[in-house]
């Protein structure tokens, strides 16, 4: 049937004013998807709009993506990114490199690995904040400022108000230094909300403390059967950089990613494999993955975790994106079409 005979058969069959009806609230749907959110503007040219919020907080910028286009529809997932230490905004989303760029541009991708989620989970809405402390480490910022933790809070509880139409679930996601910044929130909070439906530190989880943690991840892991905790760590105790090692004894995250699982345990049964790449503990049928890379050469995998699908893997774990395997953790990068020139 053509377009004007499905027209035609609509409006003989249809009371005009039920015709008119369904044509303006389909308009106004279409409308409304294809508006800009408040204050964001049109970038790029993967369909993205962006936000940027430099003077809110002290010695806070922050980088709000979205799509252009929001399905009213799905789910709205908000992920906060923190960046880790010594790296900008723009260095952490990538962009294909040329001759002369930094070579920082090429080692996360979180602007592409994002992408690729968007265009694999097309019912549900990726919304990302990259949050940047302005000295290029959270927990050197911590250190200066007071009462950080509650600015932390704040800064979470501000931007998820921005969408408070679309009742974001919020990812808490972080790499490197940037896990200071995830524990700041849950030092800030009595109980984790229940708002946040992902956990994920990308080795980085330096700084976990047993007294301070360990019960409001069990109590936030417990309260929903669908809460998530991701954990990537490497074998950082066996890196020696100039001529020294590069973390102390109990410093890392291959210390403290271990502790933590150890803690966990207390409370959840844990299914753990191991080969010579990856020793790998699962606990509620996968929520809980923790998952931790051998290193005998003693090499730096720091950021080779997040770059080679990591991200994706701290968005997807335990769906059915990651069960059918259209990516996997670090295998070659699914993501290379997306990247920004």
């Amino acid at each position: 049937m053509t377009g004007k005979a499905i027209l035609t058969t609509i409006t003989t069959c249809l009371p005009l004013k039920i015709f008119l009806f369904i044509v303006l609230f389909t308009v106004s749907q279409f409308t409304a998807l294809s508006q800009p959110l408040p204050g964001f503007t049109p970038a790029g040219t993967f369909n993205e709009q962006e936000l940027n919020i430099n003077n809110q907080w002290k010695e806070v910028i922050i980088n709000i993506n979205a799509p252009s286009q929001l399905n009213h529809s799905g789910k709205t997932y908000l992920i906060f990114f923190a960046l880790p230490n010594g790296n900008n905004i723009e260095w952490t989303k990538g962009k294909k490199l040329q001759p002369g760029d930094d070579w920082h541009f090429d080692i996360q991708h979180i602007a592409a690995q994002t992408r690729y989620v968007r265009q694999l989970d097309k019912k549900n809405n990726y919304i990302i904040a990259y949050v940047m402390a302005a000295n290029k480490s959270w927990p050197a910022w911590k250190r200066s400022t007071t009462d950080s933790i509650y600015i932390i809070k704040d800064i979470i509880d501000s931007i998820s108000h921005l969408f408070k139409n679309y009742e974001p679930e919020i990812i808490l996601n972080s790499h490197s230094g940037g896990g200071s910044f995830i524990f700041g929130y849950l030092d800030a909070v009595e109980n984790i909300p229940g708002y946040v439906k992902r956990i994920a530190f990308l080795d980085s989880d330096y700084g976990y403390e047993e007294t301070k943690h360990t019960y409001k991840l069990v109590k936030w892991l417990q309260q929903s059967k669908t809460n998530k905790l991701l954990v990537l760590a490497y074998n950082d105790s066996m890196v020696i950089y100039n001529g020294k090692p590069l973390v102390s004894p109990t410093g890392g995250t291959w210390y403290r990613s271990r502790l933590l699982q150890k803690n966990l345990a207390a409370a959840f049964d844990f299914n753990t494999s191991a080969d010579t790449a990856f020793i790998h503990h699962r606990a509620l049928s996968g929520r809980i993955q923790i998952i931790l890379k051998e290193n005998p050469a003693g090499l730096i995998y720091h950021t080779e975790q997040v770059a080679r699908n990591g991200f994706i893997l701290s968005l997807l774990s335990s769906t059915k994106f990651d069960k059918k395997k259209y990516f996997t953790y670090f295998g070659e990068r699914v993501y290379q079409k997306f990247i920004s020139d």
